[in-house]
């Protein structure tokens, strides 16, 4: 009894006893861990679907928590579903979405698909709910052999049938006539495959319209939806404007379909037209970093224009009175003619600077290496270029012909009497020629006065002509003075001062006679 005694007493044994049997029946049949915080979210469904306690709540096939509960949401046929969310799924925003899926095919356990939501919204809180438009639940094999009863199976037997017999038949002719060129003569199958070649970029263009229907910010669709129910309700409360917008609109829409031929092609004109429109605003698009680059690198300039149109003020007062009609500006009107006169010689001088041309290489290759031969006339020769002779000459008859007795500046030649007669050209003196005789017969020219002129070829330019052998076999007359290939006259002619030739005065004998070449 003593050691009984010295050990525990047995009212605190059942005590300690019956409080760790209320500990394992908490921890058997509690639905939470005690001294931890968890994170509860709950759902509306429109049934629970075998939804059961513990069942998973998966983010991609992750398991992220679990079913907690599952129970009649108030009054209505809805589901309320708890569910605990671990670390590893939160964050939860207050626009995601789940999903009640099967784990096997059509039948079989259940879980749920949580959707996380988008980082823009907030975070839902704890205990918070997301309501049945955010949640979806499996169609039920019972549900679609439902759906299908017999009068309904027959319904859509006929409706796959003339869907069938719509791809597959071919148009007729008169159907035909009203298609498309593109798809004329295709059965209806056939035009839809024909149609995958452009949707592409019409698809795009959809998903891109579609994007944008759901605006840049949260709750814009469904603010279009109430404006587009209020305009409905207004609307329905004005039948009379209603019945003239249906009038109006059926009016609009018979105008739109009598011009159909014209709607088809500018339909089909809107593709090549939005491409290009994409194609310029990529070029727009491409041109808006340098133009605003250079936006920026000109603001400096543009911020310093008024101190320098404040400063060229003085300059622009100075200026206008120098440009104003008494000075610069009445200048100007003076030389207006004249300006006006050296366009037209200068429109003018197109045709006289070829020709120009033409005489300077003339001159420059024909007539100056000509006039600087040396006419080797024997022991007449004066051994100078021929041009200069030229000049010797006309200075030797000008000295020659100095009028002292007053009859004026005539060249004289000493001709006695004699034999033989020569005459001159004709002169401007009655235009008569000048005859004379001389004792002895004159002698021969050189070079050689031509019986007639060398032929001339105006189409042949001067420049290309050779220069002329005054020095060769052509150019050495007869012995006795006769013209080449002439007959032999009784009194030998020599013609003085012929045009073109250059003239020399020749002794012979105790004469002076003129020697023409």
């Amino acid at each position: 009894m003593r050691a009984f005694r010295d050990g525990m007493s047995p009212v605190r044994a059942g005590l300690i006893a019956v409080v760790i049997i209320a500990i394992g029946s908490w921890f058997a049949f509690s639905k939470d861990i005690p001294f931890t915080q968890t994170y509860r979210v709950q759902a509306v469904f429109e049934n629970s679907n075998l939804v059961a306690p513990r069942s998973p709540v998966r983010i991609a096939g992750f398991d992220v928590g679990k079913v907690v509960e599952a129970t009649r949401y108030g009054e209505t046929e809805l589901a309320l579903v708890t569910m605990e969310i671990t670390d590893e799924g939160r964050p939860v925003r207050e626009d995601a979405t789940m999903k009640i899926r099967p784990r096997l095919f059509l039948e079989g356990n259940f879980y749920v698909d949580l959707h996380p939501g988008t980082p823009a919204a907030d975070e839902l809180a704890d205990g918070g709910m997301i309501p049945v438009a955010q949640t979806a639940i499996p169609v039920q094999l019972d549900q679609v052999l439902t759906a299908l009863q017999s009068d309904t199976r027959r319904g859509l037997q006929g409706t796959l049938v003339g869907l069938g017999d719509a791809l597959n038949s071919e148009p007729t002719a008169e159907e035909d006539a009203r298609l498309d060129p593109d798809v004329q003569g295709l059965t209806g199958a056939q035009a839809i495959n024909k149609s995958f070649e452009t949707s592409v970029g019409a698809l795009r263009g959809s998903a891109i319209s579609g994007e944008a229907l759901r605006g840049t910010q949260p709750r814009d669709l469904s603010r279009l939806i109430e404006g587009i129910a209020g305009t409905s309700r207004g609307l329905g409360r004005s039948e009379a404007a209603l019945r003239e917008l249906l009038t109006d609109f059926n009016a609009t829409m018979a105008a739109t379909a009598s011009r159909a031929p014209e709607l088809r092609e500018a339909v089909r004109l809107l593709g090549p037209t939005a491409g290009n429109l994409r194609r310029g605003l990529a070029s727009v698009n491409e041109a808006l970093p340098p133009t605003q680059a250079f936006a920026r690198e000109i603001l400096p300039g543009v911020r310093e224009t008024p101190a320098t149109a404040a400063a060229a003020e003085p300059w622009l007062a100075q200026a206008t009175p120098f440009f104003g009609p008494r000075e610069l500006g009445g200048l100007l009107d003076d030389l207006t003619p004249a300006t006006r006169d050296l366009a037209s010689v200068t429109h003018t001088s197109r045709d006289l600077v070829p020709e120009t041309e033409l005489l300077s290489r003339c001159a420059t290759e024909v007539f100056i290496p000509t006039g600087n031969i040396k006419v080797d006339d024997g022991e007449f020769s004066v051994d100078v270029e021929n041009y200069k002779e030229f000049f010797y000459g006309a200075v030797a008859q000008a000295g020659e012909g100095q009028g002292f007795d007053g009859n004026g500046p005539l060249l004289r030649l000493s001709t006695p009497n004699g034999a033989h007669r020569v005459t001159s050209g004709r002169t401007n003196y009655q235009n008569l020629p000048l005859v004379g005789d001389l004792t002895s017969p004159p002698r021969r020219t050189s070079p050689a006065f031509p019986r007639t002129p060398p032929p001339l070829n105006r189409k042949r330019p001067c420049h290309r002509n050779p220069i002329p052998d005054v020095n060769g076999p052509s150019s050495v007359g007869p012995a006795d003075g006769s013209r080449p290939n002439a007959p032999r006259p009784p009194v030998p002619p020599v013609e003085v001062g012929a045009v073109g030739n250059l003239a020399r005065l020749v002794p012979i004998g105790s004469l002076a006679t003129e020697d023409a070449r």
